[in-house]
């Protein structure tokens, strides 16, 4: 087995750590079971929980055995960790399709298969949805210590605010979680709990029941939670969240998303997300400063990410969308890759006639995008050579557009010089 603790110390993964001194040793004596869990708050996961799948995933390559805990039961009540107010529950319908398209990605990114080494994926409802109300107080809730509930952060901050409260329901949150570890420490050997810094509460609220309910010593873990240099959280963007499911964030978005990263946080994602290993990071990090101008540590990143996500080939479109955002030839690209690629370049909107006998004069269609101020300038931009029509360079300044010279199904993506550009779109 390799030392998975040292590479998760010089990864910077680890924040806290229930015995700091004794778990490399208690790691390396045999092969273990570890356990994070997701709420499936959403059908995808998104970038934030990358951080505890990547670290199953370092757990399983050490040769240990990983268990992504999926919380059927936990996430119909929601996780008041991190929250300022309670979330909406959810219904039966929604948590099944979340739980089912959370999954998909899990077996994804982790080795799920008949080996006695596979990843498990597990649903807390199959042991919670048998519970009572009675029994579940009984068994477990007169184990529970509400004045140490009450020194947990998850529980105290929500507390100590005056524009809300903390309902029955968030509290119990901890109780669930809690019996999770206890189930799967029982059932299949798992010792060990992973999860972000907001789970810290929650990770010793279930060793503390271990210990009460069975005298077991379990253990506890978490990694930074995914933010900027600047504290702000990371995998924000103004449209929304970035997600792992391509029909939510697509591999061009995702792709651009780490491309655009800022300088101060490229270095710490490399180290977070990638298989990198320390000297060739290094490496990476130290030719990006030497010309920070080319991104050569963001492209690096965007690369070994876009393809752990979505594949060789999601990555290869990727690519070729950011080419043709550069010149490259738009060749037989749909209309919603265009979307994406152009969404935030002008766009205005044209009669699908302007098009018809003899067609639409570049000129025209320069001055209708707002490229050139008038038919002289647009004249004499084509006759420089600056003007282009899907990435294609027009030749004569008496050159006119049909429907054949449509991107898609309905778009013109016009340019001037290097990076000008505008979308027609005809309908």
């Amino acid at each position: 087995m390799s030392d998975v603790y040292a590479e998760l110390t010089w990864r910077e993964l680890i924040h806290q750590s229930t015995d700091d001194a004794g778990l490399p040793g208690w790691l390396a004596e045999r092969p273990r079971t570890v356990y994070a869990g997701f709420d499936p708050t959403a059908d995808s996961l998104h970038v934030g929980h990358l951080m505890a799948v990547n670290i199953l995933r370092r757990f399983q390559r050490a040769g240990h055995r990983a268990i992504a805990l999926l919380g059927g039961a936990t996430g119909m009540i929601g996780d008041p960790s991190g929250r300022s107010q309670e979330r909406n529950l959810l219904g039966e319908d929604e948590l099944r399709a979340n739980i089912a398209g959370m999954e998909r990605q899990i077996r994804r990114l982790l080795e799920v298969d008949d080996s006695p080494r596979s990843a498990l994926v597990l649903d807390n409802f199959d042991w919670m949805g048998r519970f009572g109300y009675l029994e579940f107080l009984r068994d477990v809730g007169k184990h529970f210590p509400v004045n140490v509930m009450l020194t947990k952060d998850s529980v105290k901050s929500r507390l100590e605010r005056t524009d809300s409260g903390l309902s029955y329901t968030e509290f119990s949150y901890m109780l669930l979680q809690a019996y999770d570890f206890v189930y799967l420490n029982e059932r299949h050997g798992c010792e060990l709990q992973v999860g972000g810094s907001d789970q810290w509460g929650n990770i010793t609220a279930g060793i503390d029941l271990a210990r009460r309910l069975r005298g077991a010593q379990l253990y506890g873990m978490t990694c930074p939670l995914l933010t900027k240099s600047d504290g702000a959280k990371m995998g924000k963007t103004e449209s929304g969240a970035v997600w792992l499911a391509p029909e939510r964030t697509s591999p061009y978005q995702f792709y651009q998303y780490w491309i655009n990263l800022d300088d101060a946080d490229v270095g710490r994602c490399l180290r977070f997300f990638t298989d990198l290993d320390q000297a060739e990071l290094e490496g990476v990090v130290a030719q990006h400063e030497q010309d920070p101008g080319q991104r050569g540590a963001q492209r690096r990143l965007a690369v070994e990410l876009t393809r752990l996500v979505h594949g060789a080939e999601g990555l290869a479109a990727a690519q070729r969308a950011t080419d043709v955002f550069f010149g490259a030839e738009l060749g037989d690209l749909t209309d919603a890759q265009l979307t994406e690629i152009f969404a935030d370049v002008p766009s205005s909107r044209l009669g699908r006639d302007r098009l018809a006998g003899e067609g639409l004069a570049v000129v025209d269609a320069l001055c209708e995008a707002g490229l050139a101020k008038s038919k002289g300038e647009a004249r004499r931009t084509i006759t420089q050579g600056g003007a282009y029509v899907n990435n294609r360079r027009v030749e004569s300044p008496d050159a006119r557009l049909t429907p054949d010279d449509l991107a898609g199904r309905a778009a013109l993506v016009l340019r001037t010089g290097k990076k000008r550009y505008a979308v027609l779109c005809f309908a």
